[in-house]
């Protein structure tokens, strides 16, 4: 139930962001108005012209932007990891609640979202902690698209073989960057004890949504994901090692069986002589 409903405002939100970007065409300059173009889209372009100039290159320069973008975010990066976590640690119980109240008829139905309500109290979860950093980085794409397709500086621009303004004509860079998606999500299910529907789909859907996005948008906005997803992946294996944690968790199943195997056996010869 939790996860529809995280699917479905991702698709609302996902269904917004590209009928907004495509509202916007007229030239961003200094003299347009309005909120959203004058100080978001304005200074989103304002700001990777300058880092062009930097480097010398507007695509080093998106990819600098971004690095800066990823570092705004990384406590709220962390917030989402330790909302992870804290879902993992709820899966067995919520799925006996589930088993408990499988009837499909409302009034069970009504009693398993009074009984999943007060498990995320206890756990202190909310299904927007998921899902929190993908809808924020939403209009930041839709930002960048637009701040990109409407500098004219910025959509003749170049990088190795890409025209930053039209999709990669390869289709190289959308590739990467839903492969980096993938193993993105892999890294999560890997660092978590439980197996979780939500996150198995995500872990197919996302890089399909992000390779549909690699061929129709310009290759900057790959380019940008591509940067993004590789500084996640990078600060997930520095900050919160999934391979450290499986390797800890099965560490400490195999002194479990040891243990019990050793109680076993205590039990079947007490006095240290075979019966």
């Amino acid at each position: 139930m939790r996860s529809k409903k995280m699917w479905k405002i991702l698709a609302i939100t996902m269904m917004a962001v590209i009928f907004l970007a495509a509202c916007g065409t007229s030239p961003i300059d200094e003299h347009s108005t309005g909120l959203w173009d004058r100080y978001i889209v304005y200074n989103f372009s304002r700001t990777i012209v300058w880092l062009s100039d930097i480097f010398g290159n507007y695509g080093v320069g998106i990819i600098a932007f971004t690095l800066i973008i990823r570092i705004i975010l990384i406590p709220l990066t962390k917030y989402q990891t330790q909302s992870t976590e804290k879902m993992q640690m709820m899966q067995p119980e919520l799925k006996a609640l589930q088993e408990k109240y499988a009837s499909k008829d409302p009034e069970t139905q009504q009693k398993l979202q009074e009984e999943t309500a007060k498990l995320n109290e206890k756990y202190d979860y909310s299904m927007w902690s998921g899902c929190l950093p993908m809808l924020i980085q939403l209009p930041i794409l839709m930002a960048l698209y637009q701040s990109i397709s409407r500098t004219e500086i910025l959509s003749q621009g170049h990088f190795l073989w890409l025209e930053l303004g039209v999709p990669d004509q390869l289709f190289v860079i959308p590739i990467i960057a839903a492969m980096l998606t993938w193993y993105n999500t892999r890294l999560t299910t890997i660092g978590t004890p439980n197996s979780n529907p939500s996150m198995a789909m995500m872990q197919w859907t996302m890089p399909v949504m992000i390779l549909f996005m690699g061929v129709t948008l310009p290759s900057a906005i790959s380019l940008y994901w591509v940067a993004s997803t590789g500084f996640t992946i990078l600060q997930t294996l520095v900050m919160n090692n999934p391979f450290k944690k499986r390797d800890a968790r099965e560490e400490q199943i195999r002194k479990e069986k040891e243990l019990e195997r050793r109680l076993e056996k205590a039990k079947r010869n007490p006095n240290g002589k075979k019966k």
